[in-house]
């Protein structure tokens, strides 16, 4: 059994390495499903013989029973499907083909999992031989942790989704939102029971991390249904791996479908609603949208959906439901579309009951900074809304990527609960409690630097007369510096047979 200190040793880290030999020469974005497929295969086996061995201990005879494993919410994994199989195989020629029956065998016996599995282990271009590698790698190692919060695998999951998503740069925007967005949206809007829903899901982390807030808070993830939907196929297939391998039943539709064209719950009324929607969308709507019930607050522009996004959510809220979900910049100040007055609308409606402005650097996808929207249609605080400027948090992990911290998200989680308890003071250059008819005297605008100021700057101590003639004495020497350096330039210039005039280099 996997100890639960190996996940802080860097469990997932060495899982992801180990398996990252198998790529070979295949792109990030085919690699992708044969790791996940290969972790998703290993964990539902691992929580079928996890079963099996209970219904073998209990002497009924109902090992092979398949209802014995639904009712514990547990995939039923046929004799031919079953890890040793595959284990067994590893170093065979077709352990490419037993993978690919392995996957068709476990989708023929459960419905749910239809048409969702990789099959595309036994193609040429896939080495055998490192493929067989990867399968020693996990037979090795039991994935669930029995008895414990998360198991190892959903952890793996989520790490190997972010590495992927760091290879595939602009691309990984369709399935991935940066886990640190994710928990400052859950933090700040607790979902803890009522139905949770994300018209634009990815690869389903919002329902991963809502599910996992509410277990923290002894919740039980039968209490928050999810549902969802996503227009690309492959990504509608990785987020229902991601709920089988953390035992989330969500709904995300029938098919793969267009949000705007085809909703695929247009009767839901949900409690929480969380998204990080595709940024300024363009060309969303050909025409035909344009009498949709949905924009209660205005036709948005074609050119940008930021607000059709928004007004779809405001459609799909319950009386007493929230919305966290991320926009662009854009969608604060823009008046271009109509956005203002749509903007004017929502606002006036008394919807807005936060915005978060965030650092830069936080996606792998984009730099541009973003800013978290949190609505409620039933606010604590009516006629006022919150502004949180939380650009200047956050830690550099790598050199173009930034991450908020435990501490940075446990901070504006802590400030939306004062918020709402009405004890929340205003801070200088960090946060603001605004009245509606304060924002109306700024056109609308919900830039949070408008209404939060600069923080006052420390007073070091020394007297402006002796800054100030400590500074221009540090200028001059960085003039007299510059010449230095021009005229190094120059020298090593006319060595070359590119002598410059005086104009020129000045120029």
């Amino acid at each position: 059994m996997a100890k639960k200190s190996t996940a802080d040793l860097g469990f997932e880290k060495k899982i992801w390495e180990a398996a990252d030999a198998l790529r070979g020469n295949m792109d990030a974005s085919e690699y992708k499903h044969v790791i996940l497929g290969l972790i998703f295969l290993k964990y539902i086996s691992d929580k079928f013989e996890e079963r099996y061995e209970v219904l073998r201990k209990e002497g009924e005879g109902f090992e092979e029973d398949r209802d014995a494993y639904s009712a514990e919410n547990v995939f039923f994994v046929p004799a031919d499907a079953r890890w040793n199989v595959i284990s067994d195989a590893a170093h065979l020629p077709e352990i490419g083909t037993v993978i690919d029956n392995a996957m068709r065998a476990i989708e023929r016996e459960n419905k749910s999992l239809k048409d969702i599995l990789p099959k595309t282990f036994s193609r040429a271009e896939l080495d055998k031989r490192r493929l067989g590698s990867v399968v020693d790698l996990f037979t090795n190692i039991e994935m669930i942790e029995h008895g414990a919060d998360k198991d190892i695998l959903g952890r793996t999951y989520e790490y190997c989704l972010a590495q992927f998503a760091d290879q595939e740069g602009k691309r990984a925007g369709e399935f991935y939102t940066p886990s640190c967005i994710v928990r400052t949206l859950i933090e700040v809007l607790q979902p803890f029971e009522g139905r949770v829903y994300d018209p634009c899901c990815g690869s389903g982390g919002m329902f991963v991390q809502s599910a996992a807030f509410a277990k923290s808070r002894a919740g039980n993830i039968r209490d928050l249904p999810v549902y969802g939907q996503e227009s690309n196929p492959t990504t509608r297939k990785m987020a229902l791996m991601n709920l089988a391998i953390h035992g989330i039943d969500g709904d995300l539709g029938k098919h793969n479908a267009d949000t705007f064209y085809n909703d695929l719950h247009p009767q839901l009324k949900a409690d929480f609603i969380l998204a990080n929607p595709p940024f300024n969308l363009s060309d969303w709507n050909n025409g035909s949208l344009d009498d949709d019930k949905r924009w209660k607050y205005g036709l948005p522009p074609s050119g940008n959906a930021n607000f059709a996004w928004l007004q779809h959510m405001i459609f799909h809220l319950a009386p007493n439901g929230k919305i966290g979900m991320v926009l662009a910049n854009g969608s604060l100040s823009s008046q271009s579309g109509g956005e203002g007055e749509i903007r004017k609308r929502i606002v006036e409606d008394d919807l807005v009951e936060g915005i978060i402005a965030m650092p830069t650097q936080l996606f792998y996808t984009t730099g541009i900074p973003v800013s978290l929207w949190f609505l409620n249609r039933n606010k604590e605080q009516k006629g006022k809304t919150l502004f949180v400027d939380a650009r200047d948090m956050g830690t550099m992990v790598t050199r173009k990527l930034r991450e908020m911290t435990a501490e940075d998200i446990a901070k504006i989680a802590a400030t939306f609960e004062a918020y709402n308890a009405g004890t929340l003071e205003d801070v200088k250059g960090y946060c603001a409690v605004v009245a509606t008819e304060d924002i109306g005297k700024q056109d609308y605008i919900l830039t949070p630097g408008r209404y939060v100021g600069v923080a006052p700057q420390e007073d070091d101590g020394e007297p402006f007369d002796e800054k100030m003639t400590r500074l221009t004495g540090e200028l001059s020497e960085m003039f007299r510096r510059s010449h230095e350096l021009e005229g190094e330039i120059r020298i090593r210039l006319e060595t070359i047979g590119f002598g410059l005039k005086e104009a020129e280099f000045d120029d």
